[in-house]
């Protein structure tokens, strides 16, 4: 037999009142603009990171806090924090792009996953509330957020948000299961796994050291994975940035504090007494990735370089019992090879209020780049290479 509910009275309609009204004050929300607001919450902003298990390490205080040192903008950092209770339950990193109110991420190009910090017990309400206090007001203010995973915490908030929304295909990203090699290589076709068991054979009959770094090594570690990354790039552009002093000592400071708080390993290999290849670790809840790597042009000749970093990098993400080994962005053929799952990331845009121009004319101008990044890749490949070259004298 169902029971029916009696009907509210004038005594239950003032106290369901209450209830919300006191639940409302147990929610509270901030806007930080001071250069050193990172620095302030840091320990607030860990605690969190550790309840929310979409995090990534590109959204962990050390890694930020050593980007913003050496990249950010005098007066650009925006931190937008909700707490309940005086407990931090949902967190943004944004930066200030222009003069008319325009934010996107921290990070810029070195960050291969974008989100925001929401803590797991009250994850949808947290969205809610950090959706209600982003800084978007006026009509010509908008955000920006680029590599967003499709399972990222910033999906919540991009949900809860009243005004204009835009999403867009961003970079594709590439994922392996953290698997043993001798099941990894069932993915592969039978000549071509073939040939990879006997390039591991040798591998392994090479006598190849491998050495994970402590915090207290990583300084030296950084330097040799750096040294050698730019050799092996030397006859085919390296990446401008990665030659530059700023961006060595923000992977030194970031990796020191990620490797002391095992999220992330830095990977040394010796052969005959030499370090020729040192790789880069990032570890996080959903996946690890393959940051960055450098390997000595001569090892080519000797050894499978993609196979020695494949089966190092798996080791260690199994060790952590992590279940997915993410490439992180780019298709380059080492990668193809394995046959990885292929997940594309997101572009968000948010705009205020269903008249929002700034926000409309950032995503006519993401269409039409999208557009022309299709037309070169599929019909003019060669005029594509042509102006990465340019851009990389």
């Amino acid at each position: 037999m169902k029971l029916r509910q009696p009907p509210a009275t004038a005594a239950t309609v003032p106290a369901q009142a209450d209830h919300a009204a006191a639940d409302r004050h147990r929610w509270t929300a901030e806007v930080l603009r001071g250069d050193d607001a990172l620095d302030t919450v840091a320990d607030d902003w860990d605690d969190l990171y550790r309840r929310c298990s979409t995090a990534t390490v590109f959204q962990s205080a050390p890694w930020l806090r050593s980007w913003w040192q050496g990249y950010g903008r005098p007066g650009a950092l925006v931190l937008v924090l909700v707490r309940r209770d005086g407990r931090l339950v949902a967190a943004a990193a944004l930066r200030r792009r222009g003069p008319f109110g325009g934010l996107t991420n921290l990070g810029a190009g070195l960050v291969d996953f974008t989100d925001v910090l929401l803590d797991d017990e009250c994850a949808d309400r947290a969205a809610a509330e950090l959706a209600a206090a982003l800084p978007l007001r006026r009509p010509w203010h908008s955000l920006d957020l680029r590599e967003v995973h499709p399972e990222a915490a910033l999906q919540r908030v991009f949900a809860h948000w009243p005004g204009r929304r835009h999403r867009f295909a961003d970079s594709m990203c590439q994922y392996l299961p953290a698997v043993p090699m001798d099941q990894l290589l069932k993915r592969l076709p039978g000549k071509t796994a073939q040939r990879s068991r006997v390039k591991l054979r040798k591998i392994a009959e090479a006598g190849i050291r491998v050495h994970t770094a402590t915090a207290d090594e990583v300084p030296d570690t950084v330097r040799e994975l750096l040294r050698l990354h730019r050799l092996q790039w030397q006859d085919r552009g390296v990446t401008p940035e990665h030659r530059t002093e700023r961006f060595a000592h923000h992977l030194t400071e970031s990796t020191a504090a990620l490797v002391a708080t095992r999220r992330a390993a830095i990977q040394r290999f010796e052969l005959d007494g030499q370090v020729v290849a040192v790789d880069l670790i990032l570890l996080c809840n959903p996946f690890a990735g393959l940051y960055m790597y450098g390997a000595h042009p001569g090892l080519r000749e000797r050894l499978d370089i993609a196979g020695l970093l494949f089966g190092g990098a798996l080791d260690e993400v199994r060790a952590a019992g992590i279940p997915q080994l993410s490439l992180l962005r780019g298709q380059e053929p080492y990668k193809q090879r394995w046959r990885p799952d292929q997940l594309p990331n997101q572009r968000l845009v948010f705009g205020p209020g269903r008249f929002a121009p700034s926000a409309a004319v950032r995503a006519l101008r993401v269409r039409a780049r999208t557009t022309a990044v299709r037309l070169l890749r599929t019909r003019l490949p060669k005029l594509k290479e042509t102006l990465v070259r340019a851009r990389l004298r």
